[in-house]
């Protein structure tokens, strides 16, 4: 009996994904939990396992397709049997034209009118809890947006389109391949030449992402400025013994996490979540840290899990892991979410200082920046010594800025002091 597969629900907050290409053709025999297709939803790439095996009687979607929850993406059966009436599979081809590195299959321009689902429900609009936030966030009512989600379910796309309703349509673009911005369209304006690029889905997933940070929290950054002679100083013995198997690459970030996790115990509303709806502070009792990597395709904030319950050595091959699989884009679900705290290093590109955006639903982020060799004043005496900003932006709704303060004076005290921290790990 022929079983149509719908996009499952991958995860908390989770709604949609691109198509980015299909491994299987219509006929292909299929074995149980063989990867049929690969997805991009949120921030990661995933392969959608086969629930049965069988013979791929239909494909419902093509590259470049964005599916929703509960739609169907193929439908499996036996030899011999037929697609139910309705399947219509993308356009022929073997997987790779289709598919991850083969030619791209052009989707539906992004500025046509999208066209309302025909179970569009009488009275108060369907939408997620989360779509109805966004919808707050852009003063965008729910009851004038054309709804294109699965039985009538209005979308954060169809949110974006009911606000920039009043724009002039963009002219049709073919979808770039993967995360590039390749130039599409040329064209001539008042001011002179220049060229429209379609974004990538991660780029608009991070563009989400920032826009609903800065409507959300009200954000304040405090800077201090640490001497990390002593730690560096450290940090060179440890690496030279640690790295002598070959096998594990020593950074500083593991020292950053040891310290943050030291101060977040101290000061557990930096560890929080504010349910604003609810009125409701969630105190976290986990220290899962989100580390910002820098990939060519945008920003991305892999969770080290439980960092508090880690040694360094540990935490220094989960962090290049995990950096090394964002840059790939292999991480799972599961190693994007659930961050407590996030660090953001961006020292090593260089810069005084940044105001770096929370990540929702977090309370506060910390900014790492360049360790620079500058003269400081000690025991009476200039002297050359490593010097660097730490930042640590707050939700000022709930943090108020002497408790950031606190939470910079004992931070920068356990930078400076590294025997300090070794005591407290």
């Amino acid at each position: 009996m022929a079983l149509d597969f719908k996009f499952p629900d991958v995860g908390e907050g989770i709604h949609e994904g691109v198509i980015v290409g299909w491994l299987v053709k219509a006929g292909d025999p299929i074995a149980m939990d063989q990867p049929f297709v690969k997805v991009e939803t949120d921030k990661a790439v995933v392969d959608l396992p086969a629930p049965r095996a069988g013979v791929i009687l239909a494909l419902h979607a093509s590259k470049g397709d964005t599916i929703h929850v509960g739609d169907v993406l193929a439908t499996f059966g036996e030899a011999g049997e037929t697609s139910p009436a309705g399947s219509s599979p993308p356009a022929e081809g073997s997987p790779l034209a289709l598919g991850f590195d083969g030619p791209s299959v052009p989707p539906a321009p992004e500025a046509a009118t999208p066209q309302a689902s025909s179970h569009a429900p009488q009275g108060k609009p369907m939408a997620t809890p989360h779509t109805r936030a966004y919808a707050r966030k852009l003063g965008v009512d729910l009851a004038v947006c054309v709804a294109t989600g699965k039985n009538g379910r209005v979308t954060d796309e169809d949110v974006d389109r009911a606000a920039a309703r009043s724009e002039a349509p963009a002219p049709q673009v073919l979808q770039p391949h993967q995360g590039t911005q390749a130039p599409l369209a040329a064209e001539t304006t008042e001011e002179g030449p220049v060229e429209k690029v379609a974004v990538s889905h991660l780029r608009k997933v991070i563009a989400k992402a920032m826009s609903l940070s800065a409507h959300t929290s009200a954000h304040v950054t405090h800077v201090d400025e640490a001497d990390v002679t002593d730690l560096v100083a450290a940090y060179a013995r440890i690496k030279a013994h640690v790295e002598k198997d070959g096998t594990t690459r020593f950074s500083l970030m593991p020292l950053f996490i040891k310290a943050a996790v030291a101060v977040l115990k101290v000061h557990p509303l930096f560890n929080a979540s504010f349910l604003e709806a609810d009125g409701q502070l969630v105190m976290k009792k986990y220290y899962h840290i989100g580390v910002a990597v820098d990939t060519p395709e945008g920003l991305i904030v892999p969770v080290v899990r439980d960092a508090d319950k880690k040694d360094m050595v540990t935490l220094a091959r989960e962090v290049a892991d995990l950096a090394a699989r964002a840059r790939e884009r292999r991480l799972t679900l599961q190693e994007l979410r659930g961050a407590s705290f996030t660090l953001t290093n961006i020292g090593a590109i260089g810069g005084l200082m940044a105001t770096p955006l929370i990540h929702q639903p977090e309370l506060a982020i910390c900014g790492l920046f360049a360790i620079k060799d500058k003269p400081a004043v000690v025991g009476g005496q200039v002297v050359p010594r490593k010097l660097m900003n730490v930042s640590i932006t707050f939700d000022h709704r709930i943090i108020d800025g002497a408790q950031g303060a606190r939470f910079m004076r004992d931070l920068v005290e356990l930078l400076e002091h590294p025997e300090l921290l070794m005591a407290r790990m």
